[in-house]
């Protein structure tokens, strides 16, 4: 039996706690995709050599969504959160960032990552993601690249619409593509802008200036907001897309009242 010495016992260097990468997924009716998105992030995650995790909402679902997940259930680190009443996406991301928020113990170095289950976002971008914020980013926004097909026509009409509407709120966002809703923030930021918001949620608007909102609550809380290039997919989506340009007008002009970022006032 060998003894150490005092001084050499304190010599030792500290095991650092890994950075563990939350994935925050809102899910509805995706029976058919829900699948493969987890067995994706498993892969990527597994060679990337990361510790994660996966909570997922289940807003409502009518379809096989309940069954799919509790199949996979087994085989990664997954906690699924039941709806049964349907919330939307924006009201969906926010109850998911306070279940990781409460759940983390090292809110300054955890991340998490929010995508769709869709099939238009590529976990393989997750790796770019993390990196970046690994390397002092506190926020990172994926850029979305050309897709290699046209994007379905509702999607095109907002494409147009939404910036115009929100005039300064969209152009004065510290990003490309405030819209994207393909992220990585790191607990901390997220930590903060909801105690900011004890009394209500990161965001009010229930349409598509959802992700606009939460970026301007939470840019506040952050030393740096990078963009990274992302994948996008829309020719993998198996259901009809959900992007209704001409409906939650009264939202957009809503966030445009509310959100005020630095050097520029919506």
């Amino acid at each position: 039996m060998r003894l150490e010495s005092a001084d050499s016992v304190l010599s030792l260097p500290i095991p650092r706690k890994p950075t563990v990468i939350h994935f925050a997924i809102p899910v509805h009716d995706e029976e058919r995709t829900v699948g493969v998105i987890l067995w994706k992030i498993r892969k990527v995650m597994t060679e990337f050599g990361r510790d994660f995790r996966v909570v997922v909402l289940d807003d409502a679902s009518t379809d096989g969504t309940p069954d799919v997940l509790a199949r996979y259930a087994p085989y990664l680190p997954l906690e699924v959160i039941r709806s049964e009443r349907r919330l939307g996406t924006n009201e969906a991301l926010d109850r998911l960032f306070r279940r990781i928020v409460e759940d983390t113990s090292y809110p300054k170095r955890d991340i998490v990552v929010t995508l769709q289950a869709d099939l238009t976002d590529d976990p393989t971008d997750v790796v770019d993601l993390v990196k970046t914020v690994e390397g002092g980013a506190d926020i990172v926004v994926g850029r979305p690249q050309d897709p290699s097909t046209p994007l379905p026509l509702g999607e095109r009409i907002a494409a147009w619409l939404v910036p115009a509407l929100l005039g300064p709120a969209y152009r004065d966002a510290p990003v490309e593509d405030p819209m994207s809703g393909f992220r990585a923030y790191r607990v901390v930021v997220l930590k903060k802008a909801l105690r900011e918001r004890s009394d209500g949620a990161l965001v009010a608007s229930s349409g598509r200036a959802g992700h606009l909102e939460i970026l301007g609550n939470t840019a506040p809380h952050a030393r740096r907001i990078e963009e990274c290039p992302v994948t996008t997919r829309p020719h993998l989506r198996v259901r009809p897309s959900r992007a209704k340009p001409f409906s939650g007008l009264g939202d957009l002009l809503g966030v445009r009242r509310r959100l005020h970022w630095e050097g520029g006032t919506a």
